[in-house]
């Protein structure tokens, strides 16, 4: 037994949130991609079903304890018909945790699909997402990493119009942003979206449009995101002011923002300058869409 797989990063193109409702519940919309970066998860034989934990940002998880790994491996174990071989997960921890991507919902969707691959009977996709969907909002959406139009608390999925090739430069200043505090002042500021689904076209026929497009969206949350964590607000400044980056955005609920550029050249060169005049942040050029092999 043995495998291994990416996790990828999930951005939210746009991200409209509603006001709670009596279960306390924000209705959302959001256009959600993924990027050819993220995280990796291994399954491989063992002893007892447990996750050890590596990469740059393992520091930054509680330990390998309970995790959303864990938390979806035992779930989908529950609904095995009869006895499966113990298995043991290494995840390689390449994403900031807390930043806006949907790591922890990732790493859970990479582990789903890698444990289902080795069980007998094998479990079909409806019963997969139902496990990914009860992992949180992200969950249903990032079991597939493929680009989705995400409705209700998320778990209800439409395709997403087409896309062109997104050449892009994720980054994050550094700090985790805790979700309840950033939808906590969301709720105190009392400013909800409107949460049917924007216009839009069937498909895009080119970054440009697409941007044009996202200039008329919004992510509703980053308001209340940059007042918690200012230093959010001065990477979207510093996106913006850059010639490469097309639109500038916050993805999820923070901190990481994303740049959509023109090329494959001019995403580099954003990077690259990002970098250097900002060397304690995390900078990562990607390409957008999914799924990725």
């Amino acid at each position: 037994m043995a495998g291994d797989t990416l996790a990828p990063a999930k951005i939210n193109l746009f991200l409209h949130v509603g006001a709670p409702g009596v279960d306390g519940y924000h209705p959302l919309c959001s256009l959600m991609v993924f990027a050819d970066a993220g995280d990796r998860v291994s399954l491989h034989e063992g002893d007892a079903l447990v996750v050890k934990v590596r990469g740059p940002f393992a520091d930054q998880l509680a330990g390998e304890g309970d995790n959303l790994v864990l938390r979806a491996a035992r779930a989908l174990l529950a609904k095995a018909r009869g006895p499966q071989a113990l298995s043991a997960f290494t995840l390689d921890k390449r994403l900031p945790v807390a930043a806006g991507l949907g790591g922890g919902s990732s790493d859970a969707g990479a582990a789903l699909r890698l444990l289902r691959e080795h069980m007998t009977p094998r479990l079909d996709d409806a019963e997969l997402e139902s496990v990914a969907a009860g992992l949180g909002a992200d969950g249903a959406a990032c079991l597939w990493g493929r680009p989705v139009l995400a409705q209700g608390r998320g778990e209800r999925l439409s395709p997403a119009p087409g896309l062109p090739v997104l050449e892009a430069v994720l980054v994050n200043p550094g700090v985790s942003v805790s979700t309840p505090a950033v939808y906590a002042a969301f709720d105190a500021a009392g400013i909800f979206g409107d949460v049917e689904p924007p216009p839009m076209p069937e498909a895009f026929e080119s970054v440009e449009e697409l941007a044009g497009w996202l200039a008329t969206t919004r992510n509703d949350l980053e308001a209340a995101a940059v007042a918690l964590a200012p230093a959010i607000g001065d990477v979207l400044a510093t996106l913006s002011d850059e010639p490469e980056a097309l639109i500038a955005r916050m993805s999820g609920s923070g901190a990481t923002c994303f740049a959509l550029c023109q090329s494959e050249v001019e995403a580099e060169s954003l990077a690259e300058r990002i970098m250097a005049m900002k060397p304690d942040w995390w900078v990562q050029r990607c390409r957008l869409g999914g799924p990725w092999g």
